[in-house]
């Protein structure tokens, strides 16, 4: 707007937000002339001009802080978003590309392999797919990110077998009625799921045809491609379901979120088949060059056997008229017919292996097979078998002398035995592979042979005959050598030196054994063991895990013990002393116990580094806030729980805070100055996972695992809901006379007295929490889902999550919105316009607003909430401030983040330094609105109460702890007809009853110690 020279353009200055009036040039304004109704409206237009240029001012603030919300359903335009988005996709591009390179290298290195035309189509197929996902992935990644990422002409995409498509159409162009079929027409986000489909199916083409060459097999290859095509249609799926959806930017940064988990399995095929290519390829043609090897060597000697045998004819084929020399030519002619067909099969496989576009062996006939690689050897060895049967017979039939004849006939009969015998083992050993699938050996399979023919009834008594009488005799030969056996100067070991034992060297040691003058006395081994026995024990102080030695004989117990058997146990006893004083004395240390500490952030992350993005404040509205938000801190700490704090939640009125806990507690604190615990709800059983106030804040729900409590703000019990299945979360209808109880795949409407009033069902997905519309007429609800629609699970990718809307009324899910991060808990604002969704780890909180299409609600993502350094995040966020204007989140280290709802502006930040301890969870307190407050929880059990200092500031030395403690087993009973309402602990020793006075406690001094007992107002009269 321009503003004249007027004196108007005085009173406000630049996006300030100053006084008014306070430059005005008051000669040019002569108050006395103007009348009140003029004068009021001067300053009504000096205060409207005022406000215009605050909102100009706050509006070009957060031109320099991007934001997205509008009315129309358009991707995120926020720079840090842009950024990470478009570092995301180039990452996915570049290991894309990176599996292109190594596809094409491994083209070029499988042309050299024989058979290698059905690998390299499959690669060229499988590069064909990679460009065709890389350009929808693209034109995915241009509608969400247009700053970033620009889109691909479709006449510049990347086709592998374009060159060979456009060959084929011009051959075929002029086939009439004839269509070609255009591949790059399906390139369209809608046939995402069919082009994951394809995708699948050409990687296990290409595995397929990387398994068909036998001579080398890599687990590896088979495990990353069996892994990415099982994921892949999961994928495929799963995105059936949102058909028409695909330019959602719901669907679309789902979409994006794949290239994250594609990117994993990209990476490991790549390293995958990198080593394939340096390992398998040299050895694939390493085995394919001895085959060839084999096949030529055959081949020569096939060619020389054959000239031998037509040298051989020419001595024989002239003689005919008689038996043996008929039976010469024929056996001679045969053998030079097989020696001829064995070259030239040899030759005709050798051509074979080394074809390049020969079928894989999976794909030819047995019998082609049989010719190819088995004929050249069998021609071979007939030839070689008929050549040695003429060349027998020729002796005789030339009347060669009867040492020629005889000597060879007997030659040629036993390498024909050899042979025959090499070549049945090898076909045996060929039959047990296949057989028994390789877990046995030939060897094997003969011992089995001969353990079952030893096992027959007559071979087995012949058996244990000439075993035993072996036994007999062997027995006879041994007491024979025991009474002729004589060793005079065998010695025996001392007593000194077997204690001395330690400090001998061999020498002594040999010295010791020698010069023992006479035996000792010969001990039964019952005897020698306790006399072992009771010399060591005199020792065993100093090695308390020395074991008593023990010697024994395999003689029996009246048979003499022979100075070796001495002489052995001595040995034995002297190691035994050197192993246990090599052993540490004290070879156990008492354990430790360190406390670990939440580890410090890092920098600002990178992402807001290169981004440069500052953000100012100059609108009064942001600036009061932040002010007041900067004043936070830490007012008072309560001492409350003795393990981690679970939830926690303010009243509607803010005058209660609830807490649960792991310690099968709950406590309702008095919040106030300071904030005294009211009353302390124990539970028998199962830990409190959550607390949930009703709507007119006078009744209080505590989930356990399987069942609900409903409990008074005066601590009373009123109703147990036991419940069949596992309690995930617990929501109140609007009007408090009924709530909602989240059980896996079902959602339950239960009254106060536990009657099932109805069920919501959810099909496939687990839910976590839902949330209800201030109408009651739809439910959100958010969790994963079990199974695709096909009955798929994913093999090594995440489950896919959804955001679902569902009618009450119909009992139909309206709208389902994929996302891939944990997804937990959704909270509705109190306008039930827009949810609040919290996801777990490192996944920033989002804002998504709930819009009606066609009388159908959908959810709309608004905001992604982004801290400036990596969170890793606790418990649900939470909205705050006045109409839920503020959303605040915990991070597990400490740290509380603090954004504005409406432009996702992060407002302030505290540090997970100024705290001890790591948080939890958190909740604010919508009924203070001056001054702000909150409360957080800690895994310490501590709970904290943080409020802004602009109409309280205690000082530090007014900062007040205060400690909860109860006994360590305290039975709960409540004030009702079944029972008395007393405490007692496990010696039936009385604490108090409840009572409609709160508890009665003393502040303490926090001296480093928790100690936690309850102070219950004891009844009147005792």
């Amino acid at each position: 707007m321009h503003h004249g020279s007027t004196p108007t353009a005085g009173p406000f200055k630049d996006h300030t937000g100053g006084p008014l009036g306070e430059t005005v040039d008051q000669p040019r304004i002569n108050p006395p002339r103007l009348d009140t109704k003029r004068r009021q409206t001067l300053f009504n237009l000096l205060s409207a001009l005022n406000e215009l240029s605050q909102a100009e001012s706050l509006d070009r603030d957060f031109d320099q802080y991007p934001s997205f919300e509008d009315d129309s359903d358009v991707p995120t335009v926020d720079e840090q978003l842009q950024v990470a988005g478009a570092e995301a996709f180039n990452r996915f591009q570049k290991r894309i590309n990176c599996l292109d390179k190594e596809l094409r290298n491994f083209g070029n290195a499988a042309r050299q392999l024989g058979s290698s035309v059905g690998i390299l189509s499959s690669a060229f197929r499988l590069r064909e797919c990679l460009a065709q996902i890389l350009f929808l992935f693209r034109d995915n990644a241009a509608d969400l990110f247009p700053r970033k990422i620009s889109r691909q002409q479709r006449e510049f995409l990347v086709n592998p077998n374009l060159m060979d498509k456009k060959r084929k159409a011009r051959r075929r162009k002029s086939m009439p009625g004839r269509v070609p079929a255009n591949t790059e027409d399906s390139l369209d986000l809608e046939n995402l799921p069919e082009q994951f489909e394809n995708f699948a199916t050409a990687l296990m083409t290409f595995l397929k045809c990387l398994n068909e060459f036998p001579e080398f097999t890599d687990e590896a290859v088979n495990t990353s491609i069996k892994s990415f095509e099982g994921d892949l249609k999961y994928w495929a799926c799963c995105l059936q379901d949102y058909r028409g959806q695909f330019k959602y930017p719901a669907v679309q940064r789902y979409v994006h979120d794949l290239t994250a988990e594609m990117g994993e399995h990209i990476d490991s095929i790549t390293g995958t088949l990198s080593m394939f290519i340096e390992v398998g390829v040299p050895t694939i043609r390493f085995a394919q060059k001895h085959g060839a090897a084999n096949l030529l060597t055959l081949s020569t000697v096939a060619t020389f056997f054959s000239a031998v045998t037509a040298t051989t004819l020419q001595f024989s084929y002239s003689q005919t008229g008689d038996m043996l020399s008929d039976c010469v030519n024929a056996f001679w002619f045969s053998s030079l017919v097989f020696s001829i067909a064995a070259a030239v099969n040899s030759l005709l496989g050798l051509s074979w292996k080394q074809a390049m576009y020969r079928s894989p062996g999976d794909r030819v006939p047995w019998w082609v097979l049989i010719w190819i690689k088995r004929s050249p050897l069998v021609f071979l060895v007939m030839s070689v078998a008929c050549f040695s049967a003429g060349l027998v017979l020729f002796t005789y039939s030339t009347n060669q002398g009867k040492v020629t004849s005889t000597i060879t006939t007997v030659f040629t009969a036993f390498t024909s035995f050899g042979l025959a015998a090499v070549s049945a083992w090898f076909a045996s050993e060929r039959w047990t592979f296949v057989h028994h699938r390789g877990s046995k050996w030939l060897s094997d399979v003969l011992k089995d042979a001969l353990r079952r023919f030893m096992a027959l009834r007559l071979i087995s008594i012949i058996s244990k005959s000439f075993g035993w009488g072996l036994q007999c005799v062997q027995k006879g030969v041994e007491v024979a050598g025991h009474k002729l056996r004589r060793v005079p100067s065998m010695g025996t070991i001392t007593t000194a030196a077997l204690e001395q034992g330690d400090n001998l060297t061999n020498g002594e040691y040999a010295h010791a054994i020698s010069r023992s003058p006479e035996p000792p006395p010969l001990l039964s081994p019952i005897r020698q063991s306790t006399d072992s026995h009771s010399h060591f024990s005199a020792e065993g102080s100093s090695h308390p895990n020395l074991e008593s030695p023990a010697t024994t004989f395999s003689g029996t117990s009246n048979s003499p013990i022979t100075p070796r058997d001495r002489l052995t146990s001595a040995i034995r006893s002297v190691m035994m002393l050197q192993s246990a004083t090599s052993s540490p004395s004290n070879p156990f240390s008492s354990p430790t116990r360190k406390r670990t500490t939440s580890s410090a952030f890092t920098d600002v992350s990178r992402v807001m580094s290169e981004t440069g993005v500052t953000t100012t404040y100059r609108g009064s509205k942001v600036a009061s806030l932040i002010s007041k938000l900067k004043s936070l801190e830490a007012t008072q700490d309560l001492v409350a729980h003795s393990a981690l704090v679970r939830h926690l939640q303010f009243s509607p009125n803010g005058k209660f805070l609830a807490t649960s806990s792991w310690d099968r507690t709950t406590i309702i604190f008095r919040v106030g100055d300071p904030c005294v615990p009211h009353r302390v709800l124990a539970h028998a059983s199962g830990f409190v996972g959550q607390v949930a106030w009703s709507p007119v804040g006078v009744l209080l729900l505590t989930r356990l695992n399987r069942a609900i409590k409903i409990w008074t703000e005066d601590g009373v019990c009123r109703k147990t809901i036991e419940r069949h299945h596992h309690v995930q979360s617990i929501a109140w209808l609007p009007g408090g006379e009924a709530f909602l109880s989240v059980e896996g795949s079902e959602v339950v409407k239960l009254d106060l007295n536990g009657n099932v009033l109805d069920t919501y069902h959810f099909n496939r997905v687990f839910i976590h929490d839902v949330a209800i519309t201030p109408d009651l007429q739809r439910l959100l609800g958010v969790g994963p889902i079990l199974y695709s629609p096909k009955g798929l699970h994913p093999s090594k990718s995440r489950v896919e999550k959804q955001l679902l809307v569902y009618n009450v009324e119909t009992k139909v899910i309206e709208n389902q919105t994929p996302v891939l991060n944990d997804v937990r808990d959704i909270t509705l604002a109190k306008s039930g316009q827009v949810a609040l969704v919290s996801y777990e780890n490192k996944a920033f909180p989002q804002l998504w607003k709930l819009e009606m299409v066609k009388d159908q609600a959908r959810l709309i993502l608004r905001h992604t909430y982004m801290p400036k350094v990596p969170v890793d995040f606790a418990g649900p966020s939470y909205f705050g401030g006045k109409d839920d204007q503020l959303v605040l989140c915990a991070g597990k280290a400490g740290d509380i983040h603090i954004w504005d709802r409406d432009s996702a502006v992060l407002l302030h930040h505290v540090r997970a330094q100024a705290l001890s301890g790591d948080l939890t969870c958190i909740a604010w307190n919508h009924a203070s609105d001056n001054p702000f407050m909150f409360a957080t929880g800690s895994h310490d059990g501590a709970v904290r109460l943080w409020t802004t200092a602009n109409d309280y500031r205690p000082c530090e030395s007014s900062r007040r702890f205060f400690a909860v403690t109860t006994p360590l087993s305290v039975t709960p009973c409540s004030p009702s007809p079944v029972d008395d309402g007393a405490w007692t602990d496990n010696a039936g020793k009385q604490f108090g009853e409840y009572t409609s006075e709160p508890l009665t406690l003393t502040p303490v001094e926090d001296n480093g110690q928790r100690d936690r007992i309850v102070t219950f107002a004891h009844t009147h009269g005792q």
